[in-house]
């Protein structure tokens, strides 16, 4: 349980607020690269930490990231033209390159004008369908990281953005969870739950991820503290001293990594402002292609009631499309289909921004309190002068999760070892 104080001190991630200062020492995810689908295409707003930026890919193809305002007279640059190497305001047809350079001011000729002004824009990465930027103080940006995900084959990695009116914190402590698998994702996890003549797989469901570990729904947690922030081992008994053992990494800022068993799902929890979050959902496997389709569909985002332009659009206002007739016949147990809606729901229904200072935690909870610890710690060693937890890790390539079954003479942490020694805890 948190105070109210400490809720607002993780929760606000605006700029000056203690959290938003420290997010922005990092790089996030703004965009998808499929927003700006061709050469000159239009432009788009995008919101991060409470702040608005322009998107737009030039004649050449290269992406720039500005303030939303015209550094004129402060109209939105989202209207312009993207034309000849830049974008136009199209209010006095100031136009401006990716790099920020004042390349035509119509309305006063003067080069020597043009020469002393440029407009605020940020650096931008494009990697693996993703377009990163870094809105922290310049004289701060840190090295840009790499992940595993872009060492596959294109065809073998597929991306889904999630717009979720919720807190970011709230997503991001869903994904460090692991004891509500078993019980929200019942109809994936555990389908013994249900009789064995209802029992349905829907198109688009990983029936290889069903497995008898999943029926135990109180796992044990191990924490480890790593330089990135920590992973968790979620054990469940598997019978005859077995047992399967779930390693979720938990990295700073905002994600995780998911084990699947054929592709990993590296997830990104991005703070659009303090209620509404992006979740970017990387799934990449070594071996084979995946289909944005299929992945939609096993997420429950592919019905519009659920998911339209990028945004999840089911609300308590129509009770967020539950099937209650599915509930009473056994078909479902949450009345949802697919981890990401179920997960998406259950974050919503919370409220914008859940006060956890009302809450009643379990031993389960472990994970999810520990991720609330680290966020407190950063922010306290942040404000003593110490470095954000990986902000200067370029290589991200070797953190890894996994689901395995182990034996009675076997541990997990020979199986995390060089995961765990590349990325070494930060000193207390």
């Amino acid at each position: 349980m948190l105070t109210t104080e400490q809720n607002e001190r993780l929760t606000r991630v605006g700029k000056g607020t203690p959290m938003g200062t420290l997010l922005r020492r990092y790089w996030h995810p703004i965009a998808l690269s499929t927003e700006l689908p061709g050469r000159d295409s239009d432009p788009i707003v995008r919101k991060l930490l409470g702040e608005r930026f322009v998107l737009f890919r030039d004649t050449e193809g290269r992406v720039g990231v500005m303030d939303e305002a015209c550094l004129h007279r402060g109209a939105s640059m989202a209207l312009g033209r993207v034309e000849e190497g830049g974008i136009r305001c199209i209010y006095h047809g100031w136009k401006f390159d990716v790099t920020g350079k004042l390349l035509d001011t119509p309305n006063n000729p003067d080069p020597r004008f043009r020469e002393r002004l440029r407009a605020k824009v940020y650096p931008v990465q494009e990697r693996a369908g993703l377009v990163w930027t870094y809105i922290g103080r310049p004289e701060l940006q840190p090295p840009f990281r790499k992940f595993a995900f872009e060492d596959v084959p294109d065809e073998n990695r597929v991306i889904v953005r999630n717009n979720v009116p919720a807190n970011y914190l709230q997503m991001w402590e869903g994904g460090a969870d692991s004891s509500h698998v078993s019980i929200l994702h019942s109809n994936v996890t555990r389908p013994g739950w249900l009789e064995s003549s209802n029992r349905q797989l829907k198109e688009g469901d990983i029936t290889d991820f069903i497995k008898p570990a999943w029926d135990d729904v109180a796992p044990k947690l191990e924490i480890e503290d790593t330089g990135f922030g920590y992973h968790y081992a979620a054990l469940r008994q598997l019978g005859d001293g077995k047992l399967n053992v779930r390693l979720v990494p938990i990295f700073m800022p905002g994600g995780r990594i998911i084990p699947f068993p054929t592709f990993f799902n590296t997830v990104f929890e991005v703070p659009l402002d303090d209620e509404h979050t992006a979740t970017y959902l990387v799934d990449a496997s070594p071996t084979e292609k995946l289909s944005l389709e299929h992945r939609l569909r096993r997420s429950g985002l592919s019905e519009e009631r659920f998911y339209k332009d990028l945004n999840f659009v089911a609300s308590p206002d129509n009770g967020f499309w539950q099937d209650r007739e599915a509930m009473r016949e056994k078909r479902s147990w949450s009345g949802f289909h697919g981890i990401t809606q179920e997960d998406a729901v259950m974050s919503v229904s919370m409220g914008p921004i859940y006060d956890r200072s009302r809450e009643k935690l379990v031993a389960a909870d472990a994970a999810v309190v520990k991720l609330r610890r680290l966020l407190l710690d950063a922010l306290d060693r942040f404000e003593s002068g110490a470095e954000p937890h990986g902000v200067n890790y370029a290589d991200m390539t070797r953190m890894r999760g996994f689901d395995i079954d182990l034996g009675q003479d076997m541990h997990w942490r020979r199986e995390a070892q060089p995961h765990a020694e590349h990325y070494p805890a930060v000193p207390a």
